[in-house]
C-alpha cells in the first residue's frame, strides 16, 4: 500500500511545505508536554526549542513501519524531558553554609551541559532573519498558532508561513552543518529562497 508520506518523511526529504504541518500539528502537544515536566516557564520555553531541534535534526530516523509520528514526537519530547529533569535531580538542592553566588551553582558540570545545549538552541535562532526569530520564538516559547502569530505581530497569515518555513528550514540547515556562527558554504541551501 502507498501511504501517503507523514511530516517527518517529508521534512526529511527536504520538502519545506512539511515544516509548517508539522510545526502546527504537534506543538501543542510539545508544549503542553514541557509544562508538564519543566520546573518553570523558561525552562519549559528551553527544553520546547531543544526538542524542534531535535526533531528537526533527526526526521531522518523515523520510521512509519515502526510507530505513529506522534508516537515518534512524543517519545523524542519525553526523552529530552527526562534527560533535563535526571540532570536538574543530580543537581543537590544544598542549602550553603556560607552565601554564595549564584554562578557556584551554575558552574556544575550538569548545569553548564543543559544551559550550553540551550545556549546553542538560542544561538541557532540568532542566526535567523529577525522576522523568521519573532515568528519561532512566539511558536517555540509562547505555544502561539501562526494566526495568532499573525493577529500579534499584525502581518499577513501568509506572511507568518513563509517566515516560519524558512525559518525552520534555515534552523535544519545549520544543525545538519554544525554551523554555530554564520551559515555554511558550500552546497544547495534553501535559505537563498528570498526574504
Amino acid at each position: 500500500m502507498n501511504a501517503e508520506p507523514t511530516f517527518l518523511e517529508r521534512i526529511a526529504a527536504g520538502d519545506p511545505l512539511a515544516v509548517d504541518g508539522c510545526l502546527g500539528k504537534y506543538r501543542r502537544l510539545v508544549w503542553s508536554m514541557a509544562r508538564r515536566f519543566a520546573g518553570n516557564h523558561a525552562d519549559a520555553e528551553d527544553a520546547v526549542q531543544e526538542i524542534f531541534v531535535e526533531l528537526w535534526r533527526h526526521a531522518g530516523r523515523f520510521d512509519a513501519t515502526v510507530a505513529a509520528e506522534s508516537t515518534f514526537v512524543a517519545t523524542v519530547a519525553r526523552r529530552r524531558l527526562i534527560d533535563r529533569r535526571r540532570r536538574r535531580a543530580r543537581q543537590p538542592e544544598a542549602v550553603p553554609l556560607v552565601a554564595e553566588p549564584p554562578a557556584a551553582v551554575q558552574s556544575e558540570p550538569d548545569r553548564l551541559e543543559t544551559r550550553e545545549e540551550a545556549q546553542r538552541a538560542r544561538g541557532l535562532l540568532e542566526q535567523l532573519r529577525p522576522e523568521q526569530r519573532q515568528v519561532l520564538e512566539l511558536s517555540f516559547e509562547q505555544g502561539m498558532s501562526q494566526q495568532e502569530i499573525a493577529e500579534a505581530t499584525r502581518l499577513p497569515l501568509g506572511t507568518v508561513k513563509t517566515h516560519t518555513r524558512r525559518g525552520l528550514m534555515r534552523l535544519r540547515q545549520l544543525l545538519e552543518t554544525g554551523s554555530t556562527g554564520a551559515a555554511s558554504e558550500g552546497g544547495p541551501s534553501l535559505l537563498h529562497h528570498g526574504t
